[in-house]
């Protein structure tokens, strides 16, 4: 068991995971008072649960990696926080957490200072990440706090005691986010992410505080560990094969891209897997070097992820002979969490299942589908809500659809594993949530071997928009041009249910009312789901249109959608109007504009 050591003026790598461990197991506690905090009054805030998942991430790679040197502990959590990086209040937290890792790497334990400092630097980081950073988010909490941390140590010895300022200040600008954003004001709530982190940092100090209470042969009240559930990879997963929606005018082709190629072309057939912790002794006659290492498993395979740190290397491959992979690795030091997958096997399955015939094959694994086409110029990952819009993206020719999922965004490591499976030299990444765009960029950073464009899609109308602008033949720069242009030319509206009673932009809502919401601002609540819906399809044509898309959702009525298609032919004449099953949970419709 390991304890924290009775010395309030340094922390080493074993008081770091204790922190660490406290701070996820209170974060868990208030999962779903932060996601209560999300200013829409929608059923699907995740911020709490996407920071949750994060840092639970972080937790699993501290738990396979413990060291009593601060800067490795640091190391181990920056590393799981950056590959389970989910929502843009998970971006930023691993940013902050890589930020802290660096500024540290390099000290077996720290002093107030050095801690402080290590705080200031995760915010310089964080504020890199974030192309316009606003004030009254977790930015700002983040940053008034180190800015305290600082002040704070240089009148403090005690860790403890630049902690305790540190999230003393951090409550304090958490509740002045009010007054720094107006929407959290309108609503009467704090932010959401400057919560969590408050939380986490409440976490910290609660096991600082025992310092002076315990002897380092006491064991602490509980092991936060056993109560931090393991990752589960399958929250953001590839979007199974599904039967098509019934659209009134585009029919989605009936199979995937996967059945364009044959099993016998594929070259690499083996997905494979593993870890490998760095061996002293090994590496005495020929220290590893990431670029080498890198160099020399290319030549035995594709779709080549190589992440490493001071002492472990995460590797990822497609080859044809995994014992090869696996020996060049050796040189280095040991193996383990090894994964080989039979690529031909999983293409065969799904070629039977879309024949259907029947089959055991497991299903949903983004690290495992083959490749459509070798080498070919361009490919495409988007992330979809619903069977039904994960098939219209799949029969525009988007590779690999990874499916999100009620509060579940994808991870950094999700898109950065369908990013590697599409066999093309440059890949679009379409996120269609305004909550994964920082996700997909974070990602573009850990792929090495081809050109990764996001286009910053904020929605399903406008990715499919974005596709449809694409170009064959045209360079990369100029199809990320014109597919960013289309973007604008979309009006994109959803309709589902409020969860509380609020009040927004002079709307009265009540829990229960049917809202629907223009890009990113509610404009209709109503009990009647059909009041509503008219108030946000006149909201969206109030600028003009030519096509209105309804993407009707799991629990839509068809009734209501009937009556909502003559509604529109008969107040927009001069729009045609056309009908897909989306099959997306907790949004009746999904509605496009253009």
């Amino acid at each position: 068991m390991v304890f924290l050591s009775k010395r309030l003026n340094e922390i080493n790598g074993h008081d770091f995971i204790r922190m660490v461990e406290a701070g996820a197991h209170v974060l868990k506690t208030n999962v779903d008072k932060v996601n209560a905090l999300n200013v829409f009054p929608v059923p699907d805030g995740d911020t709490g649960t996407n920071m949750n998942l994060t840092l639970t991430s972080g937790v699993e790679e501290l738990r396979r990696r413990p060291s009593d040197h601060l800067g490795k502990a640091a190391e181990a959590l920056a590393k799981g926080l950056l590959m389970g990086a989910r929502g843009n209040s998970g971006v930023i937290l691993s940013q902050l957490f890589r930020g802290f890792s660096k500024a540290v790497s390099d000290l077996a334990s720290a002093d107030a200072v050095q801690f402080a400092a290590a705080f200031q630097n995760g915010v310089d980081m964080a504020y890199k990440a974030v192309v316009k950073p606003v004030e009254g988010t977790i930015l700002t909490v983040a940053r008034e706090a180190a800015k305290q941390g600082t002040v704070s140590a240089k009148r403090h010895h005690s860790i403890e005691a630049v902690m305790a300022d540190l999230v003393k200040q951090a409550k304090e600008t958490l509740a002045k986010t009010q007054d720094m954003l107006p929407v959290l004001k309108q609503v009467g709530v704090v932010d959401s992410g400057g919560q969590g982190l408050v939380y986490i940092y409440e976490g910290f100090i609660s096991i600082l505080e025992t310092l002076e209470e315990k002897t380092p042969s006491e064991p602490l009240p509980y092991s936060a560990f056993d109560a931090i559930e393991p990752f589960e990879e399958q929250d953001a997963r590839v979007a199974p094969d599904i039967h098509r929606g019934s659209g009134a005018h585009v029919q989605p082709h009936p199979t995937s891209a996967q059945s364009k190629l044959a099993t016998e072309d594929i070259v690499f057939g083996y997905c494979t897997e593993f870890m490998v912790t760095l061996n002293a002794q090994k590496t005495a006659s020929r220290a590893f070097e990431e670029s080498r290492f890198r160099h020399e498993l290319s030549e035995h395979g594709d779709s080549l992820l190589v992440v490493a740190d001071d002492d472990l290397v995460k590797v990822h491959i497609h080859a044809e002979f995994p014992g090869t992979v696996m020996n060049l690795a050796q040189k280095y030091g040991d193996l383990s969490r090894i994964k080989i997958e039979n690529m031909r096997d999983q293409h065969t399955h799904l070629l039977m299942e879309e024949a259907g015939l029947s089959t055991s094959a497991e299903k949903g694994n983004p690290a495992a589908a083959p490749s459509p086409a070798h080498g070919k110029p361009y490919g495409f990952v988007a992330v979809s809500v619903g069977e039904g819009i994960s098939g219209i993206f799949r029969s525009l020719g988007v590779d690999q659809v990874l499916y999100g999922g009620q509060t579940m965004n994808p991870s950094t490591e999700d898109i950065v594993k369908a990013i590697l499976d599409v066999d093309a030299r440059t890949v679009f990444v379409l996120p269609n949530n305004s909550n994964i765009i920082l996700a997909a960029q974070q990602a573009v950073e850990l792929v090495e071997d081809k050109q990764v464009i996001v286009i910053p899609s904020k929605s399903i109308p406008q990715g499919i928009a974005a596709v449809l602008a694409f170009q064959e033949a045209a360079a990369p720069d100029e199809n990320a041009e014109e597919m960013q242009q289309a973007l604008q030319y979309v009006q994109a509206g959803q309709v589902t249910y409020a969860v509380r009673d609020t009040q927004m932009d002079g709307i009265d809502i009540k829990q229960g009312d049917y809202i629907g919401i223009h890009n990113n601002k509610i404009v209709s609540a109503d009990p009647d789901i059909i009041v509503s819906c008219k108030q946000l399809i006149a909201s969206l044509l109030g600028s003009g249109a030519e096509i209105v898309t309804l993407y009707t959702g799991a629990d839509a009525d068809a009734h209501q959608t009937e009556h909502l298609v003559d509604y529109i032919r008969d107040q927009f004449a001069e729009v045609e109007v056309e009908v897909h099953e989306g099959g997306q949970p907790l949004y009746y419709y999904i509605i496009s504009a253009e």
